[in-house]
């Protein structure tokens, strides 16, 4: 099947890359001649574990293209899916200008029957908006579907190619016929293909992000009860995991959550409920937990040092949102390190995928170090922001070494209270007692 992929984003690139891996003949059509050359050239903007391999296969096999004309990309496609940015305005809603402005081009240049596919989230109501903007100059029979994606940044490749469901929305038995075609190499197992209306499975992205975002918030909130009523949040979570009306996903206590999906989907969701005059209170509670969360750790931090991090050095391990991505969208690290900053602290920090990200925000304002020990040298507190899994099992007696002071300050919750006590660090993390050193008293 030929299809075309309008956007290289995350998303589109992901999307074109995966659909060429199964056969068919793929085109990424893209505005930015840079990143499109680069593309070319066999230069991947974005980190994903994976993607490199599948890409190289099929750029080399003649699978997968890339243009900036838009005619060009989309000639003989029978499925074009929009897979553009769609960032939140001031008010939290989701910008469409960019999928609307391809729909109206779209119209002009379709010359047989296409489907046409928003792979992006979107609003309820979009697939509409999508269609009339299509219809204004299109001369032949399409259909817009609404199919959005369920991936996860660090594991995309196997979410797209083992999907737990395939969500569909339309009402037309002909573009029924072409999705489950399309999608049938990677339902062979009996994962489902559900097919809903537009409305539905536009309005089934934003909730199943926005109950995650619930559950991550929920276990935030025990974590900080449990520190006053002395309780350990780990033990809660596997207490309560094993419930399989709960599971064990997403309950792991931390500095809240960041990156592209939940902060933008839940935000949206919300701007949706108002516009239909529905006041979501969990919603509005949610983002209230999270935004608290995310800089829980710098009064404790303030507390440590008395109220004075002027001249302190603070190395900071982890950047991204999350590990295995170099995505700092929304990424509590940002925040608290502008805070430290402003606080007079300097900044030592080291991520193994992100920090060239960082540079291109921050700059000059930090440090960026080589290797994660590299960071800790007269560091006065090691501070956890990415629960990246070479920074769980590091070696103790070099940090020791390299470490002013035997601080650290986890969101991540990586070590075991047991063990920081066992080795003398002060270590504070989230929902559980904080490990203090024995001071011995003078005789």
């Amino acid at each position: 099947m030929k299809i075309a992929v309008v956007g290289t984003g995350y998303v589109g690139l992901v999307t074109g890359t995966c659909f060429a891996e199964t056969g068919n003949q793929v085109t990424c059509v893209d505005v930015d001649e840079r990143k499109v050359q680069k593309l070319i050239n066999g230069i991947i903007p974005i980190y994903e574990p994976g993607l490199d391999v599948l890409f190289n296969r099929n750029t080399a096999e003649g699978r997968l293209k890339f243009t900036t004309n838009l005619a060009e990309g989309i000639e003989g496609a029978e499925v074009i899916f929009l897979a553009l940015p769609t960032p939140p305005g001031e008010d939290g809603s989701a910008d469409l200008k960019y999928i609307l402005k391809v729909a109206g081009d779209l119209g002009q240049l379709l010359k047989d029957y296409a489907v046409i596919v928003d792979k992006s989230t979107v609003p309820v109501g979009t697939a509409e908006k999508v269609r009339d903007y299509i219809s204004l100059a299109a001369q032949v029979d399409f259909d817009v579907v609404s199919n959005p994606e369920f991936l996860r940044e660090g594991v995309a490749i196997e979410d797209f190619m083992k999907p737990d469901r395939v969500v569909i929305g339309t009402q037309s038995e002909r573009a029924k016929a072409v999705m489950n075609k399309l999608y049938a190499p990677l339902v062979r197992q009996g994962n489902p293909v559900i097919f809903m209306d537009e409305r539905s499975a536009e309005m089934t992205k934003y909730a199943a992000n926005a109950f995650l975002a619930v559950k991550i918030s929920f276990m935030n909130e025990i974590a900080n009860l449990c520190e006053k009523a002395g309780a350990n949040v780990d033990d809660i979570r596997r207490g309560i995991g094993t419930d399989s009306r709960i599971g064990k996903r997403f309950l792991f206590a931390g500095i809240g959550y960041g990156g592209s999906c939940f902060p933008k989907d839940v935000q949206a969701l919300a701007k949706t409920a108002q516009e239909y005059e529905y006041d979501f209170q969990i919603l509005k509670s949610v983002m209230s937990v999270n935004a608290k969360q995310k800089t829980k750790l710098l009064p404790v931090i303030n507390q440590h040092f008395n109220g004075d991090l002027k001249g302190k050095t603070i190395a900071i391990w982890g950047l991204a949102f999350k590990p295995y991505t170099d995505d700092i969208r929304e990424a509590p690290a940002l925040e608290n390190i502008q805070a430290l900053l402003a606080a007079g602290a300097k900044v030592t920090a080291y991520d193994p995928e992100a920090m060239d990200n960082v540079k291109n925000v921050l700059g000059s304002k930090i440090t960026y170090a080589h290797t994660s020990y590299a960071a800790l040298d007269d560091a006065d507190a090691l501070v956890i922001m990415t629960e990246w899994p070479m920074f769980r099992t590091p070696e103790f007696s070099k940090m020791n070494l390299l470490l002013k002071n035997k601080v650290i300050f986890d969101g991540r919750n990586l070590y075991e209270l047991e063990q920081m006590k066992e080795m003398g660090y002060t270590y504070y993390s989230i929902g559980r007692e904080t490990v203090t050193q024995e001071v011995e008293q003078p005789a």
